[in-house]
């Protein structure tokens, strides 16, 4: 078997979201694949149209069921473990690809020996094959024999994981696996998956559709989901700390966990709605400094995190009480603008 395609499927069966998302997959390009849904404990009908597509293609499609929710990372883990390709592949259940993707990117890696391969992707807002806003996902420097400043590049600008295509032997020889019961799962490991490979090829071309509407993770603000970025953040620590490359590349993997720990959760929670806690604002910049004391005098965080964003956080670490109410009457103001402008 060649390639296997992992796709976590949670309550997709509106509107005939999972149905394009998976013909994409079921008319691709390339010979001898294989597709694993895998439902996450749906509670519509997502899991029927995965078995509908497992009797119309039988050998090519297998549907399989978690008996509880746990969230892609767990989905995707199951997926993994019936994966039997030599590459791996992910896509999200809400997303579609062009026919000949897998074909293009498996192509490149045969031409050049490379074990991890991606391209851009698409943002668009509707179901078609037109092309949307395209958006980088990677770059020609970073293609070739992966050395240490390719690494660093990569935990920086790994870009995203569903828009690459992996040798079996990045996932399985270590054990690596997704967090599960979370959301920003991929966040946790990308730094690990990109340390695993050993050369990466990149090709320039928009194949991936990623789309954007207002139920997605990224779009979606609540407590839970900013709690669930701090998890990930751990997890990208503890992924650091059981591989060994925490030293090494500490200056990347300290502005990483920043901005998924601290930069964006901070200021999503505070645009977001309800009630803000002081009490989960002060842990988080506790928590943030006490991870990395020194974080503000980080040259990637320095130079990457926006002026007034900076400004925000230090004030945010020397009062949170302070930094609040700054916040809020900030916010205030700007609508005030907005509405009469």
């Amino acid at each position: 078997m060649k390639l296997s395609i992992i796709v976590p499927v949670y309550n997709m069966a509106a509107d005939g979201k999972l149905e394009y998302c998976l013909e994409s997959l079921v008319h691709q390009t390339v010979e001898d694949y294989e597709i694993i849904a895998v439902d996450d404990a749906s509670t519509d009908a997502s899991l029927d149209i995965l078995k509908r597509y497992e009797r119309k293609y039988p050998g090519m499609f297998r549907a399989a069921a978690s008996p509880e929710n746990r969230r892609q990372g767990g989905a995707k883990n199951i997926g993994l473990s019936l994966a039997r390709g030599e590459w791996i592949g992910f896509i999200d259940s809400d997303d579609w690809i062009t026919p000949d993707m897998y074909e293009k990117l498996l192509r490149k890696a045969q031409e050049t020996g490379a074990d991890m391969v991606g391209c851009d992707y698409h943002l668009t807002d509707e179901h078609s094959m037109k092309i949307g806003k395209p958006v980088p996902n990677g770059s020609p420097e970073q293609s070739g024999v992966l050395t240490e400043e390719k690494y660093r590049s990569l935990i920086l600008d790994g870009g995203s994981l569903v828009v690459k295509v992996y040798r079996r032997e990045i996932f399985m020889e270590d054990g690596l696996r997704f967090p599960e019961h979370i959301f920003y799962e991929d966040n946790a490991i990308g730094a690990s998956v990109m340390l695993h490979a050993k050369h990466y090829e990149y090709i320039p071309e928009p194949m991936y559709y990623y789309y954007q509407h207002g139920g997605s993770t990224v779009h979606t603000v609540s407590r839970e989901r900013c709690e669930d970025r701090m998890e990930a953040g751990r997890g990208l620590l503890r992924e650091a700390e059981r591989f060994g490359y925490l030293e090494k590349y500490r200056p990347e993997i300290c502005f990483e966990f920043t901005v998924l720990f601290y930069v964006n959760t901070l200021f999503s929670y505070m645009v977001g709605g309800g009630p803000k806690s002081v009490r989960f604002v002060k842990k988080m910049g506790d928590e943030m400094r006490a991870a990395f004391p020194d974080f503000q005098e980080n040259a990637y965080y320095r130079e990457r995190v926006h002026a007034e964003e900076k400004k925000l956080i230090a004030m945010q670490q020397r009062s949170t009480l302070f930094f609040m109410a700054y916040y809020k009457l900030l916010w205030a103001y700007r609508n005030f603008r907005k509405k009469h402008t």
